[in-house]
This record gives C-alpha cells, structure tokens and sequence, in this order.
C-alpha cells in the first residue's frame, strides 16, 4: 500500500499527566502543533471531518496493536475489545461533538470496562480530541493544537497494584500510542467514519 506523502508539519510534542490525590482520577494530556496549508484547513474544518479524525485515532489503535485492540460500535455506545467482543476493555457513550470557527471537539464519556475502576464506572471520566485554532505564523500556513485528553479516569490497575504500576505499563503505554497518533497526522489521512452521522445527506 502507498504511503500518502506529508502535508503537515507536526511540532511541539508534549504530555501532561497528573494524579488527583484525593478521588485517585488521573488525567492526561498529549499534544502537538500542526502546521498546514490554510486551503487545506478550510477544506477540513468540517464536522464530518471531525467525525473522521474520531475514526482516524481508533484506526490507528488498531494498526499499532497489529489488529488486538479495535473499536466495537453499537447504536448507544463504543467498546474498545480486545481481539473480539466478549472482552470489553473501555465502554463510552456514543461520542458527543462540538465545533465552530475555531475550535472542535470529539468526546467519548467513560462508562465501564476491565481498564476502569469500580469509582470511575457511569460517565465521569472521558477521553476527547480537541482541535483548537492558533495564530498564523506565515501567510498561506494555518496552525492547530491537537490534544488528546483522558480526564477524571480512574484506572483498575492503579487501585489493584498501585499508581507505579500503572504509571509503568498502562499510562507508558497510552503515551507512546497517542503520541504515534500526532505524528501520523502529519499525512493527514483522514479513515472514513463507521457510521457517518455527520456526513452531508447528499454524500452518505
């Protein structure tokens, strides 16, 4: 398969990862700039292609896991499984979006599975994507922040072995592969949504 050459230019990779002391959550935030044509950016500031970068993460889940860890859609909600169904790793609601002239957002509310504890079960905790606007700093070139964001999530690793534990494997993990992820965008290589609820009438 042909690669798609690259269009943009990723910068300014950082995470953020914090522990709140008193309920346990933890929140986590990686990030990165991307630098693009304006024309390009005008073409995809679109909530269909909003809907599409939500596809594009879970694609790339599934891709680094060489096929293990994919995305299950049902009609009210989204698993993330472990090689099939039956072994349901995270449960969200179905994602919730939000866009206008400068900021977009992709928002998958924490309802239960094996990663989660029983405190972080019923909606509390999410994991988003939010697309924010920056200064141009060149004619002709947009800038983006992308930041993907896990918050109020309380983990079932770190309140069976223990925050290190889960700061060691779980939360490494999750790192490197959202990481992976912003720098992937760099093709802008948007997968085409699942269930195309924000597609145009006239295209679905």
């Amino acid at each position: 398969m042909t690669r798609r050459p690259k269009v943009a230019t990723i910068s300014a990779l950082e995470d953020h990862t914090s522990e709140d002391k008193a309920s346990g959550a933890m929140r986590s935030v990686q990030s990165a700039d991307v630098a693009l044509p304006q024309t390009t950016l005008l073409q995809l500031w679109t909530p269909a292609h909003l809907e599409r970068l939500a596809r594009t993460y879970w694609r790339f889940v599934t891709r680094v896991t060489l096929g293990l860890v994919r995305m299950s859609y049902g009609d009210t909600e989204r698993s993330v499984v472990l090689v099939g169904r039956p072994f349901k790793l995270l449960t969200f609601d179905a994602p919730e979006y939000e866009l206008d002239a400068q900021r977009g957002v992709v928002r998958w509310r924490i309802q239960r599975g094996v990663l989660v504890a029983r405190s972080g079960r019923g909606g509390y905790g999410h994991l988003q994507i939010n697309v924010r606007r920056l200064p141009e700093q060149a004619a002709g070139c947009a800038r983006v922040r992308v930041e993907v964001e896990v918050a109020n999530f309380h983990p079932a690793i770190a309140s069976g072995f223990g925050l290190r534990v889960y700061n060691a494997t779980q939360a490494r993990i999750h790192v490197f592969v959202t990481h992976g992820f912003l720098r992937s965008l760099a093709r802008l290589d948007l997968a085409d949504s699942e269930v195309g609820r924000l597609v145009p009438v006239d295209r679905a």
